[in-house]
């Protein structure tokens, strides 16, 4: 009484290509939405503070730090969203790796302190006739850096859960 069984091999040829492929299914996570979204406001904080920073107007050390900060963890993050995007394991590697734990830890910090320090100067100086053009741009800056933060703080979640394997 023995049983018969079929057994199908299917093989497949595939080729080398230098063809640049996206990893468009990254964009569907949560962590991969959050640094889009880091990318995005990141960007915005950076074209505001940029379009007045050579005016007179910006001159204290907290538009300097909120700016330095905007511009060092838009660039950081656009790195780390290309390499997801161009890579097909770097997402599921890196997040699983403390570097990225300390890297959004470190980014929301910075993030919220320069922006809380950007909206005290900017509301001290509100009555300066030299504040007052632009005083509701810096402070929507201030308040997409905020948000921005929280995103990074969102990141860190997610990055401890993806290291600690929860």
């Amino acid at each position: 009484m023995s049983q018969q069984q079929t057994v199908r091999i299917t093989t497949t040829e595939t080729t080398n290509s230098s063809a640049l492929i996206i990893n468009s299914g990254y964009l569907s996570t949560i962590p991969g939405l959050l640094k889009v979204s880091q990318f995005i406001l990141g960007c915005i904080c950076v074209g505001i503070i940029a379009y007045h920073f050579n005016d007179r107007h910006i001159s204290t050390t907290s538009e300097l730090f909120y700016y330095l900060m905007c511009v060092t963890f838009l660039i950081c993050t656009t790195i780390l969203l290309v390499s997801c995007l161009i890579s097909w394991s770097t997402g599921g590697i890196i997040s699983k790796t403390i570097y990225e734990l300390i890297y959004h830890c470190v980014a929301a910090i910075l993030i919220i302190i320069a922006s809380v320090a950007l909206i005290v100067v900017i509301n001290d100086r509100s009555v300066s006739h030299i504040y007052r053009p632009i005083y509701k741009e810096l402070l929507a800056a201030g308040v997409i850096g905020l948000i921005n933060g929280l995103l990074y703080v969102l990141s860190t979640f997610y990055a401890r859960r993806s290291y600690k394997g929860i």
